[in-house]
């Protein structure tokens, strides 16, 4: 059976709907692949078959599919209220409510919501919150932004050019580019392709006197911020040395640059914590951008989480008052926030942190197992977010030739197996329903398996 619906729907997909991150022109001569519905941990093909989905949608599916109570509480909340705005004096009861258990969840004195509409206009919204804050302190020159290679922060411009992940620059125009650029980037922090003969203590200190020569080099009263996430999403799951994040954190309070931490994959269970940056990396930020996991992904919400010193600043500026010129049309949608708040009730009541705290030993045994293919060069992650890197010679680290497409043809044979997992030149990506259980880790990572070694078995005819 085909995997969509009917000829009609594939080809007015193929003919008229530009998908994000298309990879032409592999899209225009096979097309797309539909899913129709989905429970639990599973989603269902338009050909039936079922798939458990190794990825959670994008990194955010972490309630799972098919929730009614959520279905319930969208729906009720579009027949009360289906929208208003929240510009100016203009409210909603969910929005309010939502703002409140978010300052009530966050780490510290982040006690202020700007909501948007996902994770890149997250992003957006605190750097534009950081360059209103300088501005209104009287220091307007504080505006760039230092931020890591590999890191992904978005798609809009901005969020676009904040990221360090250089092939989604191509044949874009970006703020960190040109004579004097915006954004500025520093090493990322992953450890597992460190400079040879570095171990993680020596790693750590090279990482935080590169970000202190940065800061001398671009001068601190020209910086505005620093972006990071806990653990890096789509650039590869790249994990940190030990005390990083809490030793950059040091070096921005020393030079009084706000830090971001961009947790719109990690927060909201992903590595068994509501917010990662407190409870697993013992920070807290000035800024904390989040989406995806604030719904499970059932509608789109973003939204940014600031403290109270940046609160202060914008509403008792020094160069007096003022106008926060910023906002969208969908800021603080009743829909959205009322799905965010059923969203956090169903996590508290079923105890999904503590759910991936248990379960994760066993996942990350599972999926760890893999390394007894010579391909596999790493396998990394916190909780329930692990990527599995291919590589041709394991000794020396080196990378397959990109043409030689592993990590989609893993995916794709995962795929054919019934296992949904997000890839890269060179990895896979494993990010999934944060209901997952013990027996159904057992299963993606034996299915990964069979992938693997069919893909392994094909590159050494």
């Amino acid at each position: 059976m085909p995997d969509h619906h009917s000829n009609s729907e594939f080809e007015n997909d193929r003919a008229h709907l530009l998908h994000p991150f298309t990879e032409f022109p592999r899209a225009l001569t096979q097309g797309s692949r539909f899913f129709e519905r989905g429970e639990g941990a599973y989603v269902y093909g338009a050909d039936g078959k079922r798939y458990l989905d190794g990825m959670g949608g994008l990194w955010c599916v972490n309630i799972g599919y098919g929730r009614k109570e959520m279905a319930d509480a969208i729906a009720e909340q579009a027949l009360r209220l289906s929208y208003y705005n929240t510009f100016g004096d203009m409210s909603s009861g969910p929005a309010a409510d939502l703002a409140a258990r978010l300052a009530d969840l966050a780490p510290g004195d982040l006690n202020h919501v700007f909501f948007s509409t996902g994770g890149s206009t997250a992003v957006d919204s605190a750097l534009r919150l950081a360059h209103y804050f300088f501005q209104a302190e009287g220091r307007p020159e504080k505006r760039k932004i230092i931020a890591r290679e590999m890191g992904y922060h978005g798609s809009t411009f901005l969020g676009a050019s904040i990221t360090g992940i250089r092939r989604n620059h191509a044949r874009f125009h970006t703020l960190a580019t040109g004579p004097d650029p915006l954004v500025h980037y520093v090493s990322n922090p992953g450890v597992y392709r460190r400079p040879e003969g570095l171990d993680e203590a020596a790693f750590c200190d090279a990482l935080m006197e590169e970000l202190e020569a940065a800061i001398a080099t671009i001068g601190a009263d020209n910086i505005a911020c620093f972006f990071a996430e806990p653990v890096m999403g789509a650039g590869g799951v790249l994990v940190a040395p030990s005390g990083y994040h809490r030793r950059a954190l040091d070096i921005c309070r020393r030079h009084d640059i706000l830090y971001v931490s961009d947790e719109v994959i990690t927060a909201f269970g992903r590595l068994g914590h509501m917010f990662s940056s407190e409870d697993k990396y013992a920070i807290v930020p000035d800024i904390i951008a989040i989406a995806k996991g604030v719904t499970s992904g059932y509608v789109p919400l973003g939204a940014t989480i600031f403290s109270d010193r940046i609160h202060h600043g914008i509403s008792q500026a020094k160069t007096g008052p003022g106008n926060f010129s910023h906002g969208f049309t969908y800021s603080g949608h009743p829909v959205a926030c009322a799905a965010g708040l059923k969203n956090i009730e169903i996590m508290e009541r079923e105890d999904l942190c503590g759910h991936v705290r248990r379960v994760t030993p066993h996942f990350r045994r599972a999926v760890e197992a893999l390394r007894e293919f010579e391909i596999v060069g790493d396998v990394r992650g916190e909780g329930f977010m692990m990527a599995v890197e291919f590589v041709a010679d394991r000794a020396t680290k080196k990378s397959f030739d990109p043409a030689l497409t592993v990590g989609r043809r893993v995916h794709q044979a995962a795929y054919e197996r019934g296992l949904t997992v997000r890839y890269s030149a060179d990895s896979v990506f494993i990010s999934p329903p944060l209901v997952l259980d013990e027996g159904q880790a057992t299963w993606l990572a034996d299915t990964l398996r069979d992938a693997i070694a069919a893909v392994a078995a094909e590159l050494t005819v």
